[in-house]
């Protein structure tokens, strides 16, 4: 499996790297090689530069990208936390994106009082829907989920994309015991 990804990447960097190796070519055959030598080193540091944050995408993640995910779910965060985990893969067509954060005992309240007092809150024993599995994946409307389960509050945000593209999925867990906020995202 690791070769695929190899090849894979191997081939993702040989077509850049040819595009760019045939404008220096058509540029000298022009007799206009330092104009491109600058635009060979510009379109050669763009690519570095994605390359780069391809490579370091978990390590470039910070407290405003949380809050600006959180947000989206219209849960706020008022006091001070801590990054505990980032993780985030990818392969073609899935992408998987979740963090833990360790949040004050205040914010907590918060959070959970924000999803005790949405519409439709449901219970402990009340069924929820699977909203990942959800038949509508493609043409269905956007649903907003709050519940409780033994563990943690939970809202869960659906958005279908249309056919052809991966519905959003995203899962924020406040966990009862412990000042943690678990952020899944899935798009399958």
């Amino acid at each position: 499996m690791l070769l695929i990804y190899l090849l894979f990447a191997l081939v993702i960097l040989t077509v850049p790297l040819g595009f760019i190796i045939l404008i220096y070519r058509a540029f000298k055959i022009f007799g206009l090689q330092r104009i491109g030598t600058i635009i060979v080193t510009i379109l050669g540091l763009g690519l570095a530069i994605f390359l780069l944050y391809i490579i370091f995408e978990d390590q470039l993640f910070f407290k405003r990208d949380a809050r600006k995910l959180l947000s989206e779910q219209n849960l706020l965060l008022r006091d001070n936390f801590e990054i505990i985990e980032n993780t985030s893969t990818s392969a073609i067509g899935d992408y998987y994106h979740t963090f833990t954060l360790k949040i004050s005992s205040a914010d907590k309240e918060l959070l959970i009082n924000e999803i005790r007092n949405s519409k439709e809150f449901k219970g402990l024993h009340e069924p929820i829907k699977q909203l990942l599995n959800t038949p509508e994946r493609y043409d269905g409307r956007r649903t907003i989920q709050n519940y409780e389960d033994s563990l943690q509050y939970v809202r869960e945000y659906f958005q279908s994309n249309g056919n052809g593209y991966a519905p959003t999925y995203r899962k924020i867990e406040i966990d009862k015991r412990r000042n943690l906020l678990i952020f899944e995202d899935i798009d399958d």
